[in-house]
Formats: C-alpha cells, sequence, structure tokens
C-alpha cells in the first residue's frame, strides 16, 4: 500500500503551512551555487502543491520569501526575485488547468514592480478558481504583520469606532492578512530546523508541529503525505483533555 492510499480522507486538514528551508545547504552539499537550490526547491513547491490538490487540502500555505529575507545578498535578493515571476509566469497555465487559486499575503508593495505586477496578474486570472488555494508568503513576517494589525485597531480607537476594551480575538484575527484564510491545522519545517521564523505566530496557536530533517529541494510528494499521516496520528485538544473530546464526539455522533 502506498502511503497516499494510507491517508484517512475523513481526517484532511483544511490548511497546511510549510517553511521551505534547506535550498542553500541542499546546493553547498552538491557544490552548486544558492541559485541552483532555489531553483531546484520550484520542483518541490510543485510536488507539494499537487500533492495537496489530490488528497483535498483547500489552503496550502509557502513561507517563500520573509521580511528578514532582505537582508541577504542584493545579487540572490535579485534571483529569488527573477525566480519568483518566470515560476509564476510558468505555472500560470497549470493553476488554471487544475482549478488552483492563487493567492498572497506579506508586504507585497515592498517587491519589485515587475515580480508584484506580474504575481497580481497570477491572482487575478486564478481568482475564479474553486479548487485548492496555494498561499504564497512573499515579504512577509508576522512581527511585522501584527504591529500593521495593532495600528489598524489604534486607528479605529482613536477614531472612537472601537472600544480598547472591546478588542477582541477575532477583532485582530480579521485585521491580519491571513483575515479570510482559516489557521492552518498543520506547520511543516523541513531540513531540520526546530523553530518557526517569525511565521504565522498568531495563526499557528493551535497548529500540530512537523519537523523533517529532508532538505527542500528533496520534499517529495511522498514526504508530503508522511507529513499528513503523521498528523493524522495525533489528537487535536485545544486544551481540553483526552476524555473531554472523546466525551464531545460521543454528543456529535449520537
Amino acid at each position: 500500500m502506498s502511503l497516499r492510499e494510507e491517508i484517512n480522507t475523513e481526517k484532511i486538514p483544511l490548511h497546511v503551512a510549510i517553511i521551505m528551508d534547506g535550498n542553500g545547504r541542499w546546493a553547498s552539499k552538491r557544490g552548486f551555487s544558492r541559485l541552483r537550490g532555489h531553483e531546484m526547491g520550484v520542483e518541490a513547491v510543485r510536488q507539494s502543491t499537487e500533492a495537496a490538490a489530490e488528497i483535498g487540502i483547500k489552503y496550502l500555505t509557502l513561507y517563500a520569501f520573509s521580511t528578514e529575507n532582505w537582508n541577504r545578498p542584493k545579487f540572490e535578493i535579485n534571483a529569488l526575485m527573477r525566480l519568483l515571476v518566470k515560476a509564476v509566469n510558468k505555472e500560470r497555465k497549470t493553476f488554471m488547468e487544475n482549478n488552483i487559486r492563487l493567492l498572497a499575503i506579506g508586504n507585497l508593495q515592498s517587491l519589485p514592480s515587475k515580480s508584484y505586477s506580474e504575481l497580481k496578474k497570477a491572482i487575478d486570472d486564478t481568482s475564479g478558481n474553486t479548487g485548492l488555494n496555494l498561499v504564497l508568503a512573499l515579504s512577509y513576517g508576522s512581527r511585522w504583520e501584527i504591529v500593521e494589525a495593532a495600528r489598524i485597531l489604534a486607528k479605529r480607537v482613536a477614531e472612537g469606532s472601537l472600544k480598547p476594551e472591546d478588542i477582541s480575538a477575532a477583532d485582530i484575527s480579521a485585521v491580519l492578512t491571513t483575515a479570510s484564510i482559516p489557521d492552518p491545522e498543520l506547520l511543516i519545517r523541513t531540513s531540520g530546523e526546530y523553530r518557526v521564523s517569525n511565521f504565522l505566530l498568531w495563526q499557528i496557536a493551535y497548529s500540530e508541529l512537523y519537523f523533517t530533517p529532508t532538505l527542500w529541494p528533496d520534499f517529495s510528494k511522498e514526504e508530503f503525505y508522511k507529513a499528513i499521516l503523521d498528523y493524522q496520528s495525533r489528537e487535536r485538544r485545544f486544551g481540553l483533555t483526552s476524555q473531554q473530546i472523546s466525551k464531545h464526539k460521543k454528543r456529535l455522533f449520537n
């Protein structure tokens, strides 16, 4: 039996997020440039996107470029932006053929104009698709996002349309860049690192975390299925006890 056949189709996470890490180390191990690692990482994006779509996941968010990545060498940033434009253009037809809707979160206005315009065109072109929502986190950092959310709410308080004591978790969620996207049930990080690197800090409060030593360019469909199977082996309690969860399930099905 293949790994895909072992997956319980009734327990598929609605939203999976991935920190794609290890492109540089993959390239270094093989004597290649870091850019070659990023280029090979595009295939891993394709593998994960196809796997997610095939098993019925509705949202897949990929941490493609963080706010901290702007501190990398200029030549690498430029190369990454060119790669983004190339990948978006190349995959646009595939998105349409497979009913995939492209979305993006982050400080998108900080992207180079060509990268932003190509990204915006792909988002507009796929806006009517109803299958997998592929979300690219670009120039994204969770602290940046939360600060922006605080500014929006502070402005509402200053204008008198919101009282400080009335601010709720729902109010904060509603002004994040992910306002229209459900929180991820599963967060995957590749390359053997055990940290979340300023990614979706508010949204992953109750996410299951899955760490794998596999470097991102080697992350195949089978690796994706391993993560899903691991997720399905866990009990999601949201602060409750196992006994409470069991009683809740009995009430639902009786």
